[in-house]
């Protein structure tokens, strides 16, 4: 993976999914939902809790932080290791950070056993995180271009038809576009100084992130 400002381009999903089943009579509905951090991951765990007050038992686990350094699973007193584990094996399994996924089971009546149990878990967190679809999280460089008004429409139509992403523009006494370009790509400036003759002026802004499909 392409390395930018200390930090590496991650899976993740794209928003919201969410899938409900019904097994042996019990009903499982299955949430996933992108978030930025592990307070992020406990308050969505909050609200579908306070959204389902009558379920028997309401299971998570989440990733969050860029690496992945943290990890949380819960069994909700489901018996140990048949739901929150298999949840985050889901995640781990398709290498997901930033990623909680929830699983609530209205119980029917009807036992499942340990092996059901993790079946359908296992299941409901991969179909959550399937109705959520997943991206792949980007660091892009972000480079301010200052650039006379006379060059900056021939400028931006040249930065674009070379893939680049103009992500902004600012108009002051010259025209600063917000260009995002690729960590590896060594081309940027020289490019910029071949079609501006050398005029335009470059000044790093930092990464944005930036999500592509897989």
């Amino acid at each position: 993976m392409a390395k930018a400002a200390g930090v590496t381009s991650f899976c993740t999903v794209r928003g919201h999914g969410e899938a409900r089943t019904e097994i042996s009579r019990s009903v499982f509905i299955g949430c996933a939902e992108r978030v930025e951090s592990e307070a992020e991951a406990n308050a969505f765990i909050a609200r579908l809790r306070q959204a389902h007050p009558d379920a028997t038992h309401v299971c998570t686990a989440y990733v969050t932080g860029q690496d992945g350094g943290c990890q949380r699973a819960d069994d909700d007193g489901e018996p140990t290791g048949t739901a929150g584990k298999p949840l985050l094996e889901v995640l781990k399994k398709q290498g997901l950070r930033n990623v909680v996924v929830v699983v609530i089971r209205y119980f029917g009546g009807v036992k499942l056993g340990a092996g059901g149990l993790i079946r359908a878990y296992g299941k409901m967190a991969s179909a959550a995180v399937a109705a959520a679809g997943c991206v792949v999280r980007r660091p892009y460089y972000q480079a301010m271009v200052v650039c006379d008004y006379a060059l900056s429409a021939r400028l931006e139509a040249n930065l674009t038809r070379a893939g680049y992403v103009v992500a902004g523009k600012i108009f002051a006494e010259r025209v600063t576009l917000q260009v995002l370009h690729r960590p590896e790509d060594a081309a940027f400036e020289q490019l910029l100084a071949d079609w501006s003759s050398g005029t335009a002026r470059i000044r790093p802004a930092g990464v944005a992130w930036v999500d592509e499909d897989e």
